[in-house]
């Protein structure tokens, strides 16, 4: 079986002009993005205007992609974070956020469907750790949805948020403890999730 093109390679036939290319760039990439956007603004159609910026600047001109410094990843994800920050500055969305019952593809845990108990207390479990996600200050949530629930590296997150890869690293664990002590409080009964556990579980 032949190797996925890698994406680098990808947008040198996006940038010659081969329409395919863009094709297959858009539908590797545009779910993580989307998820990205979703889970950060809250608003299912800011996260789709966001994704529709992040591929139209791989087509203009002045498009700044240079594989020599890092992966094209790390690059739409940098993209749809700045225009993120935009949108937080224009319409205040750097607040805590319901995410509804947006993307619930992204946000699901195996069950037992001959135990509807069980059944329920997952449930509950994914909608908990979604508020929580959904409470996080701004740069603890932007670590936790690309490292936690997109799986993005260490490295790549770095590059999409401009800052040192011990910054990623101190807020993640930051983000789980918040995210340990929000759970803890929403939990019913029993023992609490482990928050990095419960974000994995949940994708």
């Amino acid at each position: 079986m032949k190797p996925p093109e890698p994406d680098h390679q990808l947008f040198e036939r996006l940038r010659a002009g081969q329409e395919q290319a863009f094709v297959a760039l858009y539908h590797r990439r545009q779910p993580a993005l989307y998820r990205f956007a979703l889970q950060m603004s809250g608003s299912a159609p800011v996260a789709e205007d966001i994704v529709q910026e992040v591929f139209l600047a791989l087509l203009r001109e002045e498009c700044g992609y240079d594989p020599e410094r890092g992966s094209l990843v790390a690059y739409l994800f940098g993209i749809a974070r700045k225009l993120l920050l935009r949108q937080f500055e224009r319409r205040r969305l750097d607040v805590p956020v319901d995410t509804g019952g947006a993307e619930e593809g992204r946000f699901t845990e195996p069950v037992d469907a001959s135990d509807p108990l069980a059944d329920l207390a997952a449930r509950e479990r994914v909608e908990a750790l979604r508020r929580a996600v959904s409470s996080l200050p701004r740069r603890y949530r932007e670590v936790v949805v690309l490292c936690d629930l997109e799986e993005v590296d260490y490295a790549e997150t770095a590059a999409a948020l401009g800052c040192p890869i011990g910054t990623v690293r101190s807020r993640l664990h930051r983000a789980r403890l918040m995210l340990a002590g929000k759970l803890r409080e929403e939990r019913h009964g029993g023992a609490s999730i482990p928050a990095w556990k419960a974000a994995r579980c949940a994708i």
